[in-house]
């Protein structure tokens, strides 16, 4: 398949690589940096059970894009309209559009914008560009798509893949399961500067957690979304699933890049504040990122 990877990050190049590696044809969009390395030495795909120079084709924009037969939007939620404008003119009526994206409502944000039916993806992979065309996967790498027509012909094609696909028929509860997750360890990680195995042995952090994910979950219940009775314990369990994996906000502060964090905790801020429902853990979570990066950028003033 021809597959356009828009937004050639962590996550972006995870996914894209391994479909690479299947044998599709791929170009990543992303940022200049990136870009040169993979179109100097390949894409560097560093996984559990394999390191290897991938030839690839990279660009800082869609001008060239051929019309794709897959899309993987991979960009922050904050520059979701941008990527759906610069597909403008690259999407033919059978292109399957996916969003790899943090958030509830980029689906919806990017398919306003194009036009096009956009299919939501959740995303469970630990990974960071570990330098220049360089992904290094920590663990897991299973996704969850949304139904659609095009839905089993996508999951077949990523399970040949290697990825671990499902279609998940109620995939608002599973959207909303995911925002938990990043609500209740992405500020925590990256105000820190820790990663997720030793951060609970820090007394009172376990409370922090548990507060921010009960915020959370009344308000996806009030949302509609159909929430599971277990999800903390599973959050609780995550830092010895993933011990060392810094979140994608922390990821996000210590390259100075403006943080998703308005998409994330602020999200449940925003709604919890429409529908009367208190949530001063999250609010503070988020405070404290933005604290952080006004902090990075008086530094890089100085």
């Amino acid at each position: 398949m021809q597959v356009a990877v828009v937004g050639a990050g962590a996550v972006g190049c995870y996914y894209g690589g391994l479909l690479l590696k299947a044998g599709h044809d791929v170009t990543f969009i992303g940022r200049q940096p990136h870009v040169d390395a993979i179109n100097t030495h390949g894409l560097l795909l560093d996984t559990r059970s394999f390191r290897e120079y991938l030839p690839a084709r990279a660009a800082t924009d869609t001008t060239a894009l051929a019309s794709p037969d897959l899309v993987l939007v991979c960009v922050k939620s904050a520059d979701t309209e941008q990527a759906g404008r610069s597909l403008a003119g690259h999407l033919r009526p059978e292109t399957s559009v996916l969003s790899l994206q943090n958030g509830v409502d980029n689906a919806r944000r990017l398919s306003a914008v194009t036009g096009h039916a956009v299919i939501p993806v959740v995303v469970y992979v630990g990974s960071e560009m570990a330098g220049p065309g360089h992904v290094r996967h920590h663990g897991g790498g299973d996704l969850a798509i949304g139904p659609s027509a095009a839905s089993a012909a996508l999951a077949e094609m990523l399970q040949a893949a290697g990825i671990g696909t499902t279609i998940a028929d109620d995939i608002d509860r599973t959207l909303w399961s995911k925002l938990i997750i990043n609500c209740a360890y992405n500020a925590l990680s990256a105000v820190a500067g820790i990663s997720y195995g030793p951060m609970l042995e820090v007394e009172g952090t376990r409370d922090v957690v548990i507060s921010a994910v009960q915020e959370a979950i009344s308000v996806a219940r009030a949302c509609g979304a159909s929430i599971q009775d277990d999800l903390i314990a599973h959050i609780l369990n995550i830092p010895t699933m993933m011990p060392n994996q810094m979140s994608s906000t922390a990821q996000d502060l210590a390259r100075g890049k403006p943080s998703e964090i308005d998409f994330l905790n602020g999200h449940v801020v925003r709604k919890g504040a429409e529908l009367g429902i208190a949530t001063p853990t999250n609010q503070a979570l988020q405070v404290m990122v933005k604290l952080a990066e006004r902090g990075k950028e008086g530094r890089r003033a100085d």
